[in-house]
């Protein structure tokens, strides 16, 4: 999801960060909220959206920002929106989400404008929830946000605080996909328990990947290959996801 840039800055900006990032940290809700999470079968639930930005490779500042729903449990795409942005604000590991949150927000509002009724009542992020740096990743923030529920997906594990990559950490429930060699970390957004979080992604899983962040990620690519042109033009690259 995030792609790293030269730049840095000033001190003064990531004192803003960090106080705003603290501030909408205390909005977090990490227990579920919803009827459907608390039904073993997820019964109510019908629509799983997904969330990713994918870039240009060697363009630190182009990006495409991709929000798709899909139904469930069927997981077949009914709504997909992807758009080419320009990043102003640079990558700082901790911070992604000020550099590519307020992008998903706003498809997330158009859609809450445009097709309310296709609104999905779960988002699944390409990146971090409260596994995090400063326990706020761009999954919390985007569910702070948008008062969403959210999870976030992350393909590796950040080195935080108390948690580490060791055969204790493999051995927990955070493996999307029982056949899967590589797991992926499941964390908390907003608005759900990780029990929940990690249940449910589950069951959005044909691959290692969960099909709502799947498909946000292969249709941000294919519209940025749509964008640039014939094969031959720089392609999508996928990055780290502090």
């Amino acid at each position: 999801m995030a792609q790293k840039a030269a730049e840095r800055p000033p001190e003064e900006t990531l004192l803003l960060w960090k106080r705003e990032q603290a501030r909408l940290r205390a909005r977090v809700v990490d227990r579920d909220t919803e009827a459907w999470q608390r039904d073993p079968g997820f019964s109510g639930l019908r629509r799983v959206g997904g969330a990713d930005v994918s870039f240009v490779k060697g363009d630190s500042a182009s990006a495409c920002a991709s929000l798709v729903v899909l139904s469930f449990p069927e997981l077949q795409v009914v709504y997909e929106e992807s758009r080419m942005v320009r990043l102003t604000a640079p990558y700082v590991s901790g911070f992604l989400a000020f550099r590519e949150a307020p992008f998903l927000v706003d498809a997330v509002q158009r859609l809450r404008e445009k097709q309310p009724d296709l609104m999905p009542q779960v988002l699944l992020v390409d990146g971090n929830g409260v596994l995090h740096h400063q326990g706020f990743g761009v999954a919390c923030h985007l569910g702070v946000l948008t008062d969403l529920p959210c999870i976030g997906v992350a393909k590796k594990l950040l080195q935080v605080d108390g948690l580490e990559k060791d055969a204790a950490h493999k051995e927990q429930a955070l493996r999307s996909h029982d056949r899967s060699t590589k797991p992926v970390y499941v964390s908390v957004g907003h608005k759900v328990s990780l029990e929940t979080a990690v249940r449910l992604t589950r069951h959005c899983c044909r691959f290692r990947v969960p099909e709502p962040v799947r498909q946000a990620d292969i249709r941000s690519r294919e519209h940025i290959r749509r964008t640039l042109g014939p094969p031959g033009m720089p392609a999508p690259a996928q990055g780290r996801k502090p």
